[in-house]
């Protein structure tokens, strides 16, 4: 299983298998990267322009630029089922982050409360650090994080759990869910200046 640099656990054996698509990826399967900052890695961006910025992972050479935006990649995993000559792992510029704010664990989903200074339910977990397996492998390093909430989080560092476990949230959690909701249903509600007044 992956490790941290500290050592604990990071809950899965390959990143990649929790990969939906790269950041970088348009709804036209070009390579945002390459247009954006090709000046970070000029060979990089050269290569994508002769080949009109397809993205190698979704797109073969002769083929038109697919449309992703609705179906997304083929599925999720490390590209390798997609019709490109590359996997993700071969892009030195690959990155992916869960941008559902949502628990990939036990679903537990985000409730934030505008001025509130409360600890959020939920936080970041890379799943790739650098260092590990895919540089041993002559791969680059890649971020990959999700979601995870406070309770999962901590099990999947300091326990055997893992990331793809079949969990429900954890009834501190519900309960911390539960009583922001009810705090936000309280400012969601309407009293008129006339009924405060009366009962006062």
């Amino acid at each position: 299983m992956e490790k941290t640099d500290a050592g604990t656990s990071v809950g899965v054996a390959d990143p990649y298998a929790h990969v939906d698509r790269c950041d970088h990826l348009t709804d036209d399967g070009r390579c945002r990267f390459a247009v954006e900052h090709g000046d970070r890695d000029p060979a990089f961006a050269d290569a994508r322009s002769a080949a009109e910025f397809r993205c190698p992972v979704v797109a073969t050479e002769g083929q038109d630029t697919p449309r992703v935006a609705d179906e997304g990649p083929a599925e999720t995993g490390d590209g390798a089922g997609l019709p490109g000559p590359w996997a993700w792992a071969d892009c030195p510029h690959f990155r992916s982050r869960q941008h559902d704010r949502a628990c990939v664990r036990c679903g537990l989903s985000e409730v934030r409360l505008a001025h509130d200074d409360d600890r959020p339910l939920l936080e970041e977990h890379h799943l790739s650090y650098a260092g590990g397996p895919g540089e041993s492998e002559g791969r680059p390093d890649h971020e990959i994080t999700v979601y995870l909430c406070r309770w999962c989080h901590a099990k999947v560092h300091d326990s055997w759990a893992r990331v793809d476990d079949d969990v429900g949230p954890d009834p501190e959690a519900l309960a911390t869910r539960e009583g922001r909701r009810s705090r936000e249903q309280d400012e969601l509600g309407f009293e008129s200046a006339a009924d405060r007044f009366d009962r006062e």
